[in-house]
């Protein structure tokens, strides 16, 4: 096993939600609907971090 990862480990969600604190995002794979609306209207990602 390269660089000693484990194939499943979980990674920290790194934004969250503002409107709904239980939704959260890793930043990985496809952007959830809050995210890409977030976006559109105009926050950007840093206003989502946690």
């Amino acid at each position: 096993m390269l660089g000693g990862r484990k194939a499943g480990a979980k990674v920290a969600p790194r934004y969250r939600n503002p409107s709904n604190p239980d939704q959260t995002w890793t930043g990985r794979g496809r952007k959830p609907l809050w995210v890409v609306d977030a976006l559109n209207s105009g926050k950007s990602l840093d206003d989502l971090a946690i």
